[in-house]
């Protein structure tokens, strides 16, 4: 199994997270989950852009997107992600990709 974050900007993770659903992603062994974050990531516009207090620099609210996918089907979601997640920019977020050692769900035995 593979986990996979990424950090993208709020205006395209409606976008990103339809294409995952559609593509059977949010089903099954696999789990998507959606946070806002505090980033450093370049803003789209000044209305975007803020000062955090808690960084000491500019900074936006991005999200953190993590999903839990088969191996086989890591490659695909990340192409998904990276295709969905563009707004023009050079670099426009970020996508990780880890490996899991051991998945265990929580049952009601």
């Amino acid at each position: 199994m593979k986990e996979i974050k990424a950090f993208i900007h709020r205006s395209r993770v409606a976008d990103i997270v339809h294409a995952l659903h559609n593509a059977g992603f949010c089903r099954g062994v696999g789990n998507l989950s959606v946070v806002d974050v505090t980033g450093t990531l370049q803003a789209l516009d000044a209305r975007e852009q803020g000062f955090s207090l808690e960084l000491g620099l500019e900074a936006i609210t991005e999200v953190k997107l993590e999903l839990v996918c088969a191996d086989d089907r890591a490659d695909e979601a990340v192409r998904i992600i990276r295709r969905k997640g563009r707004t023009g920019q050079k670099i426009a977020g970020w996508v990780y990709v880890n490996d899991l050692g051991s998945i265990y769900p929580i049952d009601s035995e």
